[in-house]
């Protein structure tokens, strides 16, 4: 599989469509999880995801094989979406605590899994950035900070509350769900 790869990048990279179909194949159902992680609406996701294969397939000669392609190309849909949401909305980060609503905790239909993307979704943009760099892209602190332009101390803080009302809602699920108290 990883010579097959390598084979593609190559052919990608003297823009053989073919590979950069296969390529694109192989990648983009990843890749969309990647964007849907940071955008709610699914077409919007797709949309980043397009987006950041233009940018894969356009700078894929600057792939130095170090580390893995599917990496790379995970490591772009991030700051892809990462820009498109500053753009959108620039990320306000604070200090101070965020009143949350219980819309999280309804609709209880869906597998756990998919409840518990609802409820990453309800948190704020900035909350939302830094726990999914945190937690789900495996980024320190400090690479966070640079990347979003905040403190270190600010983006331990907004994982903290992100993780804080995440267990209280996951909490008032498993209640609801289970009749828990």
């Amino acid at each position: 599989m990883h010579n097959q790869t390598n084979q593609l990048i190559t052919e990608a990279i003297q823009q053989k469509r073919e590979a950069q179909k296969e390529l694109f194949e192989l990648y983009s159902p990843k890749m969309l999880g990647v964007c849907r992680q940071y955008v709610k609406d699914v077409h919007h996701a797709e949309e980043l995801m397009l987006s950041g294969f233009l940018k894969v397939f356009t700078h894929i000669s600057k792939f130095k094989n170090e580390g893995s392609f599917e990496g790379w190309i995970r490591r772009i849909m991030v700051n892809t979406c990462i820009s498109y949401l500053r753009k959108k909305n620039p990320v306000q980060l604070s200090d101070e605590d965020f009143v949350f609503n219980d819309q999280a905790t309804q609709s209880l239909e869906s597998t756990e899994v998919e409840d518990i993307q609802k409820m990453i979704d309800c948190l704020p943009v900035g909350y939302k950035m830094v726990f999914n760099l945190y937690a789900i892209e495996g980024y320190k602190h400090t690479e966070i900070a640079k990347e979003l332009g905040i403190t270190v101390s600010t983006s331990k803080s907004q994982l903290f509350k992100a993780r804080k009302w995440l267990q209280v809602q996951y909490l008032k699920r498993n209640e609801l769900v289970h009749g828990d108290k």
